[in-house]
């Protein structure tokens, strides 16, 4: 992947040159016609063509910033309310991440959420204890983070 994106921006520059233009419209179209090429040759590089992965670190970002959103405005909701109506709870969230910065990503996203916080990952990092602020019902809080989270991770990371 690090070499495809070299590759791209090595051919965006030598487009530059032939056309002795500096412009940044010159740049965005040698890229372009560079990830055509890579597009073009995928089957001599290893692994799939590298915009497939930038793409999925977008989505994750954007799904990232969803939540962040969602979560603010439903921690908001419980703030003011006069009755503090909550049910905190404590869950056993089982992931099938295995590479450590796998889990460490997947930890950072559902901590860095408000209203939530992974307390432990056990010792065989197949479980992540998550604390949450309010939770109707725990096996769709799990499913919520597997179809979210966890799937934008793997996408990145397997794909």
């Amino acid at each position: 992947m690090a070499f495809q994106i070299l590759l791209n921006f090595i051919l965006a520059f030598a487009w530059m040159f032939i056309l002795n233009s500096f412009d940044a419209s010159t740049f965005i179209i040698g890229w372009l016609l560079g990830l055509m090429l890579i597009i073009m040759m995928r089957r001599f590089f290893p692994g799939p063509v590298y915009i497939k992965r930038v793409w999925a670190i977008l989505k994750l970002v954007l799904l990232f910033i969803k939540e962040l959103w969602l979560a603010n405005i439903q921690v908001f909701l419980l703030v003011i309310k006069p009755k503090l109506d909550i049910k905190p709870a404590i869950f056993r969230y089982p992931t099938k991440l295995t590479n450590d910065w796998e889990i460490t990503v997947l930890s950072a996203l559902i901590t860095l959420t408000p209203g939530t916080v992974v307390m432990n990952v056990s010792e065989d990092k197949k479980t992540l204890y998550v604390h949450t602020l309010h939770v109707d019902d725990i096996e769709e809080a799990v499913t919520s983070i597997r179809d979210s989270f966890e799937k934008a991770i793997l996408e990145v990371s397997r794909p």
